[in-house]
């Protein structure tokens, strides 16, 4: 994989997770193949092309290997390795790689290699940012690399970087807004995106291992960072839109941030945060114990060690760009990549989407028929909004791929599958939403599971609606039988709180007692009448009122 210039959005046809349907509707695919959604691209020859792509990251406080497999446009982590080797320490004095930190490195780097052979078909792609381009041995590392591993190590600028890292995000949030702020050991890079476009590119030396070396304790750190973020702001102007965190250091103060409000979730990405919350967190950090707080919350000692430095940055951020509010992005410069190698129809489509019918095709029993249950049950959530209906589908697209797990477990199964699962353009709350709605498919209560403690994260309301999505999921894939079979239609008619249910006359015998059993199921949590017809005759096979 070879990086290559970042190309202009054209193809606006296909659909983005912040589309309006009507437009997302004008896809390359015919509209009555997948609606608004267009035709699934992960066996698409440029798609299958990025199926799985290694790629390391020489940073200054940490070498990683990530490879990525499965949906191109929401890549599962198939290895994911990283190694502390703090290659920046104690740049700002000697002007050199740290070392130890250097021979750390190397075998991290030959290691990865040995992997990699196994592992894939192409070569790595290897970057190196701000320690390894500061160094005035950082020229003569990447020679010892390449003569003892074969590798080329591409060093980047600080405005590259910015870039990468922007594009990263743009993986999880296609057309997302806001300012991308990305933290390693030696600098901090900031980029603007806007409508899925990469904007004004800074970088700065406010990386934690620079900061450590600043002279006059927190007092002298605390005017140096005062006195770059002015120039930062001078630079990049306005910011006021959602600010998207990237990197090591931010991820370990989310994890401190979950810890101090006993947050019940503790997936990363999309994780939220306000000023509010980031000032107590800072005062959380400074009254605690730092060793006590690392073993609380899983971070390594030589990450903790960073944090304090961090967060005097990150106060100063906030106070400087005040945010709207602040999202914590777990894709990066690995991500960022990866998303260079998209051509552009790839980068337009919802990352959930993708993913969900990847694993469908992958593991369900009867691939594509997530797409006549999206259609069956869609009447019930007529005039809903695009984010709504985004979620309906995946969930629909998914309602059968964790049937080889046990019956007793298979609801939890896909409740914990959804929520924690590597899924780009998924707030938490909307992870909750597709967890219950899965969970329903399989389950007529959800009191009682492990998962209790999380619901909170979500309204009664939307739970109500996740259970709803759920049941008649539940009563619709009992009609299954192949992937393009008609298996009827639903219509509701809320303010009368009438179901009508019309079978086809080929499927009728497909209407048993478990099929009618679940039917009342929904009914009963609609609290409405219900209507069961055959299509071309009179009369009802079922009319039962569960309001009575």
């Amino acid at each position: 994989m070879t990086i290559q210039p970042a190309a202009p959005h054209r193809d606006l046809d296909t659909a983005t997770s912040g589309s309006d349907p009507s437009e997302a509707a004008r896809s390359d695919a015919p509209a009555e193949d997948w609606g608004p959604y267009g035709r699934p691209l992960f066996n698409d020859p440029d798609a299958r092309a990025l199926s799985r792509v290694g790629v390391v990251d020489v940073g200054s406080n940490s070498v990683r290997l990530v490879v990525f497999d499965g949906a191109a446009r929401s890549p599962a982590y198939f290895y994911n390795e990283k190694i502390m080797c703090g290659l920046g320490a104690g740049l700002s004095d000697t002007g050199k790689l740290n070392p130890k930190g250097r021979a750390r490195a190397l075998e991290a780097l030959k290691r990865f290699q040995m992997l990699a052979k196994g592992l894939l078909k192409d070569p790595l792609t290897v970057v190196a940012t701000a320690a390894v381009r500061d160094a005035s041995d950082g020229p003569e590392f990447c020679a010892e690399v390449e003569a003892a591993t074969g590798l080329r190590i591409r060093v980047i600028t600080g405005e590259e970087e910015a870039r990468l890292s922007a594009q990263g995000v743009l993986l999880g949030w296609p057309g997302a807004y806001g300012l991308i702020c990305d933290i390693g050991g030696s600098s901090m890079e900031l980029a603007e995106i806007h409508d899925g476009e990469v904007g004004k590119c800074v970088t700065s030396n406010l990386g934690p291992l620079k900061l450590k070396d600043i002279k006059g304790g927190r007092r002298g750190r605390k005017a140096h960072i005062d006195e770059v973020m002015a120039s930062l702001r001078d630079q990049l102007g306005d910011q006021r839109d959602r600010l998207f965190l990237v990197g090591g250091s931010w991820r370990a103060i989310a994890r401190l941030d979950m810890l101090r409000r006993n947050y019940p979730l503790t997936v990363q990405h999309e994780y939220r945060m306000t000023a509010k919350d980031v000032r107590e967190t800072v005062k959380f950090i400074e009254k605690g114990d730092l060793e006590k707080l690392r073993s609380e919350c899983g971070v390594s000692s030589a990450r903790m060690a960073l944090v304090p430095y961090a967060i005097d940055v990150l106060a100063r951020l906030i106070k400087t760009f005040r945010p709207k509010d602040i999202a914590i992005s777990s894709y990066g410069i690995r991500e960022g990549l990866l998303y260079e190698q998209m051509p552009d129809r790839l980068r337009q489509r919802d990352p959930l989407i993708e993913a969900a019918r990847f694993a469908e095709a992958k593991d369900a029993r009867v691939p594509g028929f997530g797409k006549t249950l999206y259609t069956f049950v869609k009447p019930l959530f007529s005039g809903a909004p695009y984010a709504k209906m985004r979620l309906v589908k995946a969930a629909c697209v998914l309602h059968d791929v964790s049937w080889r797990a046990h019956p007793d477990y298979r609801a939890e199964v896909c409740f914990d599958n959804a929520t924690r699962a590597n899924l780009g353009g998924l707030k938490h709350s909307e992870r909750i939403f597709l967890g219950l709605a899965l969970l329903h498919r399989y389950r007529n209560k959800r009191q009682g599971t492990h998962f209790e403690h999380l619901y909170d994260l979500l309204p009664p309301e939307k739970q109500k609606e996740a259970e709803i999505l759920g049941k008649a999921m539940r009563f619709g894939a009992m009609l299954m039988v192949g992937e393009d079979q008609d298996i009827g239609s639903l219509r509701w008619q809320p303010r009368k709180r009438l179901l009508h249910v019309e079978l086809p006359a080929a499927s009728t015998a497909l209407f048993g007692e478990v099929a009618e059993s679940r039917l009342m199921s929904l009914v009963n949590t609609l609290k409405a009448e219900v209507r069961v017809t055959v299509a071309g005759t009179r009369g009802a096979l079922l009319e039962k009122d569960a309001r009575d």
